[in-house]
């Protein structure tokens, strides 16, 4: 969330926190003065999955606030049915990137984000076991592991797939150039709140396959044709698989590469800078007008 600020930021008139749990308190001083008049609460996928489910520090975060924003537009569905009505959707942004060229002599996989359960990279590692065959595609793998037995999972199929490569913890601009040049992003979480990764891969030309989960449904539309169930390692499989098998058939009406490319630049406006900006200016805006 590199646009919003890290906790809460605050003028005369106005308060945007993030984090319903992590900035209860500011919230909560904030509405002892002053009430819900001019408090929006940015949710997280950590406050929508987790916390107003079970923390009561931020149950009562929602109910102090005057507005409410989600990162995806899935993330509304998730809130009380009383709060629904006081919230919107601010999509983050990303600046594009020009398309650069691409070989055609392998599809060239990414998947980025640190190793941990809730970012399910035993699927990338089930996945690329079963495309081990397949020396015409290639997939990549950056982030650290965040506890040991990732590490030695993460070692153990690239020691077993010539095609799989770990690449540990990258510079962002190394990361973003990474993206950039793959054909497709995978993306296998079982939650989100609304990945940044999915607005650099297609801010930057590049397809999203992604698990159906209702965060990352919410960044790439009901529509998108490019899931598969989540812990589906064979599903994963097969899109990557129909990705590589139409790499040189420039034909969105089939089901493959460019598809999800077409379908992918459809969504880019979305997550444009301006488009975040005007939204971020207008619940400004309506924060100074909430009685």
């Amino acid at each position: 969330m590199k646009d919003w600020p890290d906790e809460h930021a605050r003028g005369d008139d106005v308060m945007i926190a993030l984090h319903a749990r992590r900035s209860a308190s500011a919230i909560g001083a904030w509405a002892d003065m002053r009430g819900s008049s001019g408090l929006a609460v940015v949710l997280t996928g950590t406050d929508l999955y987790r916390d107003i489910r079970t923390d009561t520090s931020a149950q009562h975060s929602l109910d102090a606030a005057s507005r409410l924003v989600v990162l995806q537009e899935l993330g509304i569905e998730e809130l009380p049915a009383q709060h629904r009505a006081k919230a919107r959707v601010i999509y983050q942004s990303m600046p594009s990137r020009r398309d650069v060229a691409k070989t055609a002599k392998r599809l060239v996989a990414v998947m980025v984000g640190h190793m941990r359960d809730v970012k399910s990279p035993q699927t990338l590692f089930d996945a690329a076991r079963l495309l081990g065959s397949r020396d015409d595609i290639e997939i990549r793998h950056i982030g650290r592991a965040e506890e040991e037995h990732w590490a030695q999972l993460a070692r153990k199929t690239e020691a077993d797939c010539p095609n799989y490569r770990w690449l540990g913890p990258l510079p962002h601009g190394d990361t973003r150039r990474a993206i950039q040049r793959a054909h497709v992003l995978v993306h296998t979480s079982i939650l989100e709140g609304g990945a940044h990764v999915i607005i650099e891969a297609v801010c930057s030309g590049t397809p999203v396959i992604a698990s159906r989960v209702a965060g990352n449904v919410g960044m790439l539309g009901r529509d998108y044709e490019g899931y598969f169930e989540h812990g589906d390692a064979a599903g994963l499989a097969r899109v990557v698989t129909a990705c590589r098998d139409t790499q040189k058939a420039d034909d969105p009406a089939r089901f493959g590469l460019a598809r999800l490319s077409a379908q992918c630049a459809l969504r880019a406006p979305l997550f444009a800078p301006e488009t975040e900006r005007r939204a971020v200016q207008q619940l400004v805006h309506d924060l100074r007008e909430t009685p």
